[in-house]
């Protein structure tokens, strides 16, 4: 594909503002999800499996740790996202509720999530309950842009409050203090400040294992690799609890085998551009590096224009996190070998239906958990093409 394997490619533009009123852009793989919500019995496509104890399966439905990771040997991706959800037969207590979202940066992952949150809003909207919500974020992630947001958005009478910390020191404080002055402070999508961080958020929507997500795709690699060679890693923000926790599975998996070693650990800030420039120097520094571990959306697609570049597809194993549809195409064509596909449609989901609740008053542990978990699935070249034409509409 022209462009693709230049540093400086357009990654794609996400959106800022969203609202119950559907005053927010749709593109993409949202405006693909759109359609097959429309669909979906008859493509086949509803299908979620069955959550693992720790939320992370193969497309097989196994657990990472018991299938086999082989790129031969791999079914369809029908539990990838799970289109045909339903609203959990709670009954509101309220007709109108306002909420606000704010997340840590604009960005295409975080438009999957907004079309889980725009689909329970208009199924609330059948049942004659109005979601009123903006979903905002900043072009670049900043813990204190989120505490700005908060502070303000607390003083306009919003029911909920929602945040996807992206740093718990500075940003755990801060909703400690507004929850201490009355606000409803929920956390969702990819990163938790859990009660555990001292924080007293009153509940979290989303992925709650980052952790085991990393490993899990370390495991992959270092099997790929016949557990030997040089690995680089490619982080994300520094302090987003969601890239650090995947960063930590990353190294715990390679300290356990003796013949593979992590040579270089690089933040890009979420960004292909960063990614790709700093593969591009790594792969000139370490001229026998094996492999490459991306713990964002952004990075695989960076670390795989670099390979490109470098003439080197098919001799470094790329692995790394979620459903860009640039990465699905190197999956595809194997320059990427798998990728762990996070549900953002139901987070989106789940979060609206927690929200109404926190607003009713209800406590984690009466109508819905102090954590929702969602599911991350691992899928490998043989899904790819079918991935690309459930998120995506596109067809070889």
């Amino acid at each position: 594909m022209a462009g693709e394997e230049d540093c400086g490619a357009v990654h794609g533009e996400g959106y800022g503002k969203g609202a119950g009123k559907k005053e927010w852009r749709r593109q993409g793989f949202a405006f693909i999800i759109w359609i097959a919500i429309s669909c979906v019995s008859g493509l086949g496509l509803a299908g979620c499996g069955e959550k693992t104890e720790d939320g992370v399966s193969d497309v097989s439905g196994e657990t990472v740790e018991e299938s086999s990771h082989s790129a031969e040997s791999h079914n369809p991706p029908a539990r990838v996202v799970n289109f045909g959800r339903e609203l959990d037969g709670y009954r509101p207590l309220k007709k109108e509720y306002n909420f606000y979202f704010t997340y840590k940066l604009v960005h295409p992952w975080w438009d999957a999530v907004a079309l889980g949150i725009e689909n329970a809003a208009r199924e609330y909207e059948e049942m004659g309950i109005v979601i009123n919500y903006e979903y905002l974020a900043p072009d670049e992630a900043s813990a204190r842009d989120q505490i700005r947001r908060m502070s303000e958005a607390s003083g306009r009478g919003f029911d909920v409050i929602g945040v996807d910390v992206a740093d718990v020191d500075i940003v755990a404080p801060a909703i400690n203090e507004l929850m201490a002055g009355g606000q409803k402070i929920m956390t969702f999508s990819s990163s938790d400040a859990a009660k555990e961080d001292g924080c007293d958020r009153i509940a979290y929507v989303g992925n709650t294992h980052n952790y085991e997500d990393g490993a899990a795709l370390t495991e992959a690699l270092c099997k790929r690799l016949e557990y030997s060679g040089k690995i680089a890693l490619l982080v994300g923000i520094e302090e987003a609890p969601c890239h650090e926790d995947r960063a930590r599975g990353v190294q715990d998996v390679i300290g356990k085998y003796p013949d593979m070693e992590i040579v270089e650990i690089a933040y890009d800030e979420d960004s292909v551009e960063n990614a790709c420039e700093l593969t591009r120097e790594m792969l000139k520094r370490h001229e026998d590096l094996a492999g490459i571990v991306c713990c964002n959306m952004s990075n695989p697609v960076g670390a795989a224009r670099a390979v490109i570049e470098a003439g080197l597809q098919g001799e470094i194993v790329i692995v790394g996190m979620d459903h860009d549809q640039e990465a699905l195409r190197y999956l595809r064509d194997g320059i990427i070998y798998a990728l762990g596909v996070q549900d953002c449609y139901s987070i989106g989901y789940d979060t609206i239906q927690v929200a109404v609740k926190i607003a009713d008053g209800l406590l984690p542990g009466e109508a819905y958990p102090e954590k929702t978990q969602e599911m991350t699935t691992i899928i490998y070249q043989d899904s790819a093409s079918e991935a690309l034409q459930m998120l995506y509409g596109e067809i070889d």
